[in-house]
Order: structure tokens, then sequence, then C-alpha cells
């Protein structure tokens, strides 16, 4: 009952485990409302952001959220108890969707592309700080057993949500509803409050004191990751894949934002591509699963063949002038199938890492690879999103490309899953 938690933990694990399991479904739910890749993106397009706004959405909230945790790791280890750290960094996100918010209601154009950049970058950093102590925290009030639960409840309540937001949205279009700044203004102020409440909820955790030895500097980690990039071939070859395989992480914002241009879409698409989203995250554990534990590798080719054909359909829809190429529904039916390769990236990825590591390694390995995909999503997102600004065939074009390079790496990466 009570395996791996300190014993004072052992008789708040029902309070602790409850509490986990709410806390997680708001910010999953929160996830959704404010998703950069559909939401964000459909905003800055709707109220005339630059095309390159677009592109640096997904690269700026998961990098920003990445790096900085290097940085304040070692601050947050030197406190027994973590999590105030928790309820500091969401409160950091709520704050920074009200002002999100605050530039949706009041600017347009290049100001609030901008505006939506910098205060994603808050939302992003404070991410971070959760981040950093949320699974220290869980490691010390919920037992192993329990703790695979409490993610579970969090992303069903968050794909629930995805899916009922998706279908309102449809309804409210059917009834002649337009989105506008204020529609925008009102999603992130929802999505403010449930990161505010949860907030709140996590202080009332029963958290004892933990252990504050283990700290170490940063750079001196950074120094030593990025040395095992070097040191070792397998390492090396798994981070080309991965870092090619950003592409299907990148490129939905894009597709959202050509549906607008070429079908003048309005809350029904906007619904459709969450749904999409969503349907796809539920059907990915289930269609990747297995197949990742019999070749991981293989997942991650699979995947990325997937993104590389949706983005070659789309792509001669596009030149070609086909009728598809002007209907909302084609492309909520792309970003379901890239959602659901994106989905086979991310299982693919983690197994491969983990199967490629030995137990002494696979802290580090995490580290290096973290470190250093979250400075080449910066990099891909702005060469995504200037490809972009010149036309939607450049973006498709490049990103397309980068996952077909990643299959053919992929197949030739050594195996390590399976027996």
């Amino acid at each position: 009952m009570c395996a791996d938690i300190p014993d004072k933990a052992c008789a708040h694990q029902p309070r602790n485990f409850v509490l986990s399991a709410l806390v997680l479904s708001l910010t999953k739910t929160g996830d959704r409302l404010m998703d950069p890749k559909i939401v964000l993106a459909w905003m800055v397009t709707a109220l005339g952001a630059p095309a390159v706004i677009v592109g640096l959405l997904s690269p700026v909230r998961e990098a920003l959220a990445l790096l900085p945790q290097l940085f304040i790791a070692r601050i947050i280890r030197q406190r027994p108890r973590r999590k105030f750290f928790w309820s500091l960094g969401s409160a950091g996100q709520a704050a920074a969707l009200v002002l999100m918010a605050l530039c949706a209601l009041t600017l347009e154009g290049w100001p609030l592309g901008l505006g939506v950049l910098v205060t994603l970058a808050l939302f992003a950093l404070s991410r971070g700080v959760s981040s950093v102590s949320y699974k220290d925290v869980l490691g010390k009030t919920v037992s192993k057993a329990r703790r695979g639960a409490v993610a579970g409840y969090g992303a069903s309540l968050g794909g629930a949500a995805a899916s009922g937001l998706g279908v309102w949205l449809m309804i409210m279009e059917a009834n002649g509803s337009e989105p506008g700044a204020l529609f925008f203004a009102g999603l992130l102020g929802v999505a403010a409050g449930l990161w505010l409440l949860a907030a709140g909820l996590y202080l009332l955790l029963a958290e004892a004191p933990g252990s504050t030895d283990g700290g170490v500097n940063a750079f001196d980690a950074v120094r030593e990751q990025l040395g095992l990039v070097w040191r070792e071939p397998d390492l090396r070859n798994f981070l080309l894949v991965r870092a090619l395989l950003i592409s299907t992480a990148l490129a939905t914002p894009f597709y959202v934002a050509i549906a607008q241009e070429q079908s003048g879409a309005d809350l029904s698409g906007l619904g459709g591509f969450l749904l999409a989203g969503a349907l796809a995250s539920a059907l990915g554990g289930w269609v990747w699963g297995r197949a990742a534990d019999a070749s991981s590798r293989l997942v991650m080719a699979g995947a990325g063949l997937l993104a590389a054909l949706v983005a070659g359909c789309v792509l001669a829809a596009l030149l070609l002038g086909l009728p598809l190429a002007e209907m909302a529904v084609f492309y909520a039916g792309a970003v379901f199938l890239l959602s659901l390769a994106h989905e086979g990236v991310r299982l693919g990825r983690s197994t491969y890492l983990v199967d490629l590591a030995s137990e002494e390694t696979r802290a580090h390995y995490t580290a290096v690879s973290n470190t250093v995909i979250g400075v080449l999503l910066l990099i891909m997102g702005a060469a995504s999103g200037t490809a972009f600004s010149f036309g939607a065939g450049y973006a498709l074009g490049f990103l397309g490309l980068c996952s077909l390079a990643a299959v053919i790496l992929a197949v030739s990466l050594k195996p390590v899953s399976g027996r």
C-alpha cells in the first residue's frame, strides 16, 4: 500500500492521491483550452498575426519549459518541501494566460503575435518550475503502484474536455456564432482559472520533508552531458532521429493556419481540430504501445513515414488545386493522422531511450536528450516559421522532408527493443 514512500506519508496517501489526480486533471484540461498547436495557432491567425509567429508557438512552449529546468533543479533540490514550487509555477502559468488574454483583447497583427510569444514564454518558464518539482513530490506522496493511475486520470479528463469543447464549438458555429478576440480571451481566462485552482489545491498535499542532497551545478552538468553526444555514437544517432522527428510536433499549427486560409473555417473548424487531436491521443497509445515494445525504432520510422505522407498529400492538394484543399474536414483529417503520428514518435522515442540506456546511464541520457532537443526546437521552429512566411508549400515541404529523413535514419538505428 505504501511502497517506495516515506512512512509519514502513508496515512495521508488517500488524500494525496485524490488531490494529485484532481490537480493533474485541472492542468491537463487547461492544456487543451490553450493548446499552442491548435487554439493559439487559430487565434493568432484569426486576429491577423504574421505567419512566422505560427511556427514559433510550439517551439517556445516546449523548449522554454525544458531548458531552464537544468538551472533551477539545484535550487529546488535544496528545499526539503517542494510542493510550494509547483504551486508557484502553476500560479505563474495562470498569470501568463491572463496577460495573453489581455493581448488578444487589445492587440492585433505584429504586436499581438509578439505579445502572445512573450506571454507564452512566461507560461513555459513557469511550467518548467512546476515540472522539476512534480515528479519529486509525487514520488514522496503516492506509492509506486498508484502513480500511473494519477497520470491516467489526468490524461483521460483532459481528452474528454477537448472532445467536449470540440463538439460544443461545432454546435455554436451551427447556431451562427463566430470566434473573435472576446471568445479566445474567454478560453484563456477559463484555463487561467483552472491553473490557479490547481495551485491552491496542491498546497493541501501532505508532503514530508525530503533529502536536500544531490543537487548539481547546472553549467557542470551541461558540459558533462554534451560530452556524451561525442562519446556515445548510438546516443548521437538517436538524437539525430529525434531532432528530425521534431517536425511532427511543429506541423500542426501550419495545417490549422492553412485550413483557415483555404476554407474560411470558423468555430466548427476549430472544434473539428480539437476533436481530431483528442481522438488521436486516445487512440495513439493503443495503436503504438505494443509495437514499441517489439521495435521502438520501427515505431519511430512508421510514425515519421505517416507524418511525411500527410504532408505530401496536403501539399499535393494545394499545388494541384484539388477541391479537397478548400474543405475544413480534409485538414481535420490531416491533423488527426499527424497527431496519431506524433503519439507514435513520443512513445517510440521514450521507449527507445529507456531501452538504449542502462540503469547507470539512463538519467544522463535523458538529460542530454532534453537539453539538445530543447535548443533544436527553437532553431527548427524559426526555420519552419520563416519558410511558412514565403508560402504554405515551403513549410510543409521542409517538415515533410525532415520526417522522411528521420524514417531512413530510424531504420538504421541499433535495435534495442524486443527480444
